[in-house]
């Protein structure tokens, strides 16, 4: 139980009712979960806005409401709280309840369209393994030192992640490395967060759906910078064009990397393979197991986040040189008889785009390279038939299938990535509703050397079909289709 004079420390009140002297047993922005003493925060959503369920919430107990208009009628044991964004006002009293956790640990927060995930299970590892404890916020799960917690978004609401955060604290963690999506910052799922240091990777076509325009996508993530203190550092890839755009209302310290462009942290690949790369790092050569262009961006991202966060470069060297590649994220799979597997979580033409240049590049010029791609539904529909127009053009073969259509026809996201595909290249595409089916035939039509990539889902369990999840995963099919076409 947290005193509400406490929890509302530090928050612009425009207008208050009722006692202040209570005490709040939980948080909730959902009235459904509201149980006795919970204070409730009406949050306008994109879905349904949380004034229309203050009722609701106190009807089941709630006896704090924070929003941003008082109802005319609202029972008198109930204190209510008028905010002008009550969004924002979530996170710092989400960060108040829970003892404002982010202030204690180093928290460092990584944004951009492609290299998330991997940069921070990177983070999480390299301090992990030199004796530090860490907590991780992913895509793929939610860690404090050694106990994983399931994940539902790439980027939590606030309320779990200042939970999560004060377990951190309580488990004795000093670093916590996150995921930061344009979604949550949108919808202020990092207000009242503190950061010791931000990571911007790349910017490229994603979420237009959500975000209308590339101009608001960009806004989304600059909002992280321009919200970094004067004690953190923002570390920004120089190679992207608009690195500039995000830390020119920057306060924080600002580093660069890059391959291609002066920086602070400079690196170059000097060979790749499907075994990995070979790269040079602040003019020290380096063998990783993590292939392709977009690995060595996010391993240098790693080396100077950890530089900037005081670790010895040799550590950093050796770490690197043995760094695994995060599930599903260019994980090989290799047949018996020859044949290569890669699943990758690819869902943005950019992403899409490089690791297929570098399955051309490295694998024999006269072997095939077959795509299987699909997309998921309910999500930006322009970048279908991008995607596919990237995949036959790079590829021998394509097979357009599902991905998770969520509530879509599987059938109608087929066709809208069709459109992408040219006259000239249609006899390289078959169409396979069924993802099983169609991973099946890529595996029955790759012979000795040749590489079939299969994109989109990577680490994922699952397939959203009309808003039921059924046990899916791509690493499984295709190892049981090798290993029966073995047998």
């Amino acid at each position: 139980m947290v005193g509400l004079k406490e929890i509302l420390h530090g928050i612009n009140i425009l207008k208050i009712t009722g006692s202040q002297e209570i005490k709040v047993n939980r948080l909730q922005f959902d009235s459904r979960e509201i149980e006795a003493e919970d204070l409730f925060v009406a949050v306008k959503g994109t879905q349904s806005d949380g004034h229309n369920y203050i009722r609701s919430a106190v009807d089941n107990g709630a006896s704090v409401v924070v929003c941003e208009k008082i109802p005319a009628r609202i029972s008198e044991r109930v204190a209510c709280v008028r905010v002008s964004n009550s969004a924002v006002a979530l996170g710092k009293i989400a960060a108040n309840f829970y003892g404002n956790p982010s202030g204690t640990l180093k928290l460092v927060g990584v944004t951009g369209t492609n290299g998330k995930t991997t940069i921070v299970h990177l983070l999480f590892n390299l301090l992990r393994k030199y004796g530090y404890k860490a907590g991780l916020l992913s895509t793929t799960g939610n860690i404090v030192i050694d106990n994983e917690i399931p994940a539902t978004h790439t980027t939590p609401d606030i309320v779990q992640i200042n939970r999560l955060l004060a377990e951190m604290v309580k488990q004795g963690c000093e670093y916590a490395f996150m995921e930061v999506s344009s979604h949550a910052l949108v919808q202020y799922r990092t207000a009242g967060l503190t950061f010791k240091g931000g990571i911007f990777t790349n910017i490229t076509h994603d979420h237009l759906d959500y975000h209308k325009n590339f101009g608001q996508y960009i806004n989304a993530k600059k909002k992280f910078f321009d919200d970094l203190g004067k004690d953190a550092f923002a570390l920004v890839n120089a190679d992207d064009k608009n690195y500039k755009i995000m830390v020119q209302n920057c306060n924080a310290s600002i580093s660069t990397y890059a391959l291609r462009s002066v920086a602070d942290f400079k690196g170059r690949i000097i060979e790749s393979l499907y075994e990995g790369t070979q790269l040079e790092l602040d003019n020290q050569e380096v063998w990783t197991r993590l292939i392709g262009e977009f690995n060595v961006y996010n391993l240098l991202a790693v080396y100077a986040t950890a530089s900037l966060l005081g670790l010895k470069k040799d550590d950093l060297i050796r770490f690197i040189s043995k760094s695994e590649p995060v599930p599903g994220r260019f994980e090989t799979i290799r047949s018996k008889g020859g044949v290569i597997a890669v699943v990758d979580y690819a869902h943005t033409p950019d992403a899409l785009k490089n690791i297929m240049n570098v399955l051309v590049k490295i694998k024999k010029q006269n072997k095939q390279l077959i795509t299987v791609i699909g997309a998921g539904g309910d999500r930006d529909k322009s970048k279908r038939p991008v995607m596919a127009g990237i995949a036959v053009t790079k590829s021998d073969k394509v097979i357009l299938t599902s991905d998770n259509p969520r509530t879509e026809n599987p059938q109608k996201i087929i066709d809208d990535m069709y459109k992408g595909v040219g006259k000239n290249e249609q006899r390289k595409v078959l169409i396979l509703v069924d993802r099983k089916e169609a991973i099946k035939i890529a595996c029955m039509l790759a012979e000795k050397e040749d590489v079939i990539l299969i994109a989109g889902k990577g680490h994922e369990t699952y397939q959203e079909i009309k808003g039921v999840k059924y046990h899916f995963d791509d690493r499984e099919v295709v190892a049981g289709m090798f290993e029966a076409l073995t047998m």
